[in-house]
């Protein structure tokens, strides 16, 4: 595993974890829609980028 796979991976977790926790705190929709497809990016670029 490279570091940048690491990074992203780590990043993609992060930002999930920042979708669960805008959900409970019942923060507009938006926000969290752009929250999510962020960590999906992050977490699709580093698993390709193993």
């Amino acid at each position: 595993m490279n570091t940048s796979a690491a990074v992203y991976i780590f990043l993609g977790i992060f930002l999930a974890s920042g979708v669960y926790s805008f959900w409970k705190q019942k923060l507009p929709k938006s926000v969290i829609l752009l929250l999510g497809l962020s960590a999906a990016a992050s977490l699709t670029a580093g698993f390709l980028n193993l």
